[in-house]
This record gives structure tokens, C-alpha cells and sequence, in this order.
């Protein structure tokens, strides 16, 4: 991961949208168009910050900043939930990996260990108490992550586009003699092929994520390549074509 100069703002650390983008593997033109169209889901000191004014002035002043940056008027800067809601906007292995690795070397700062018999019990205390409320919080986030894992796969179902599928895919089934199962398998493979993707791997990758969020097993193993196909937009509206082509006998 490429080194990014630790940033603190309003007792958060954030990053700016062009290292986010490095981070993220994709561009910062990308991640500005996915906040734009998401926008009315990302929250203001929650998310995301805005400089602007003196306090644009001043950031731009106290650091080096990139020659595109020096006369912008606005800057954005993200915080750990907000890179996850830009990882869930470009829902890729590549993209969830790598925001993996920026919370690990970026957003979690490493605290030195702390001699506690030095303070006093009350002040122990009182920092346990702390850190017992922090442990909650980080295990709410973690939860709330994972509950969102389980509803982008299983209650925003697109079953209208999947009904389309399943009948333009019964059609090419019927015209061509083949069995259900090995039709599937074929759109399945030209999917792979012309998007040079690999099901099998985003697949078990989706299954590990639900396991992790704690997915009950049978629901564990509902989840198909369907699942994924849907949850990628380019995948999807590659896949549509291909079932497209198959029924009316395009590939012929």
C-alpha cells in the first residue's frame, strides 16, 4: 500500500479522496461520481468532512499538496466508515482487499503500551471504562458491517432482472437441446471470459464474508453466482448481454 501522510481532523483520522483512490485501486473522478450519485447516504462528520475557506487554507498551508489540489476550493476528506461506503459503492474482491489493508495500516493507529500501575486506581478505572466502551463501539461497527454484507446479497435481490434471466435462458435451453444446468454453466463461462473474472473465486470470497458476519450456514450456502454477478453492475450488465445473445442464438 502506497504511504499516506497520517491526517487528523476533528479527532478522526481521514484521508483525502486522491490517496482513497490509490487505496481503492481506481480513480478519484470514480470515487467523486459514486458520492454524488450516493450522496443522501453519506453523512456529514459521520462520513466525510469538508475544507473549505480559512480552514482550506490552513490544511493547504501545514502540508504538501498535490499541484491539481493547490487552487481547488473544496477538499474532501473521508473517514474509515466513509472508505467502506466507497468499497460497498465498487463491491470488487480487489476493492473489499484493499480497503481491508487501509484500515489495517492507515485508520488504525497503534497505540504504545501504556505501564498502567503508574496511575492511580481510580484513573485505572477510568481508562478501562474507556476502553471498554471503545471495544463496544468497534464491535457495533463490526456489526453493522456485517449485517450490511447479509442485505446487499440477500434482500436487494434484483428478482426481476433473475426472472428475466431464468426465462431467456429456459428459450436457449429449449432451442438448443441442452440440459438447464449445462446452459448456466456455459453463460457462466462466456461471462468469465469476456470479463476476465473468475466466479469461483469472488463466490467463496462472498461466502467467507457472510461467514464472518456470522450468516447462518444454510444461508451460507444459498448464496450462488448470481449473488455476485448482481452485486457488480459491470458484471451484471455484461452477463445480460451474453443471456441476450444466447437466446436469440447469437453465438452460434
Amino acid at each position: 500500500m502506497t504511504v499516506i501522510t497520517p491526517i487528523e481532523h476533528s479527532g478522526f483520522r481521514v484521508i483525502m479522496t486522491t490517496d482513497l483512490a490509490a487505496s481503492l485501486g481506481t480513480e478519484t473522478k470514480i470515487i467523486s461520481k459514486n458520492f454524488e450519485r450516493n450522496e443522501h447516504r453519506y453523512q456529514l462528520g459521520k462520513h466525510f468532512f469538508i475544507l473549505q475557506g480559512d480552514e482550506l487554507r490552513e490544511f493547504k498551508a501545514s502540508r504538501q499538496i498535490d499541484d491539481n489540489l493547490k487552487f481547488a476550493p473544496v477538499i474532501y476528506l473521508w473517514t474509515e466508515k466513509g472508505a467502506w461506503m466507497h468499497a460497498k459503492s465498487l463491491n470488487t474482491d480487489e476493492a473489499w482487499e484493499a480497503y481491508e489493508a487501509l484500515v489495517d495500516d492507515y485508520y488504525r493507529i497503534k497505540s504504545a503500551s501504556v505501564n498502567m500501575s503508574q496511575f492511580s486506581p481510580q484513573l485505572q478505572l477510568l481508562i478501562q471504562m474507556e476502553q471498554g466502551i471503545k471495544e463496544i463501539e468497534q464491535r457495533q461497527d463490526n456489526t453493522d458491517r456485517q449485517l450490511a454484507i447479509v442485505k446487499e446479497t440477500f434482500l436487494d435481490r434484483d428478482e426481476d432482472w433473475r426472472v428475466k434471466m431464468k426465462g431467456l435462458l429456459n428459450g436457449a435451453t429449449a432451442r438448443r437441446g441442452m440440459s438447464h444446468r449445462d446452459m448456466r454453466t456455459l453463460s457462466y463461462q462466456m461471462l468469465e471470459e469476456r470479463a476476465r473474472c473468475d466466479l469461483s473465486r469472488r463466490l467463496s470470497n462472498l461466502k467467507e464474508r457472510l461467514k464472518d458476519s456470522g450468516t447462518t450456514k444454510s444461508k451460507v450456502e444459498e448464496a450462488n453466482r448470481l449473488d455476485v454477478i448482481e452485486s457488480e453492475p459491470r458484471l451484471k450488465e455484461i452477463y445480460t448481454i451474453i443471456v441476450k445473445e444466447l437466446s436469440i442464438g447469437a453465438m452460434n
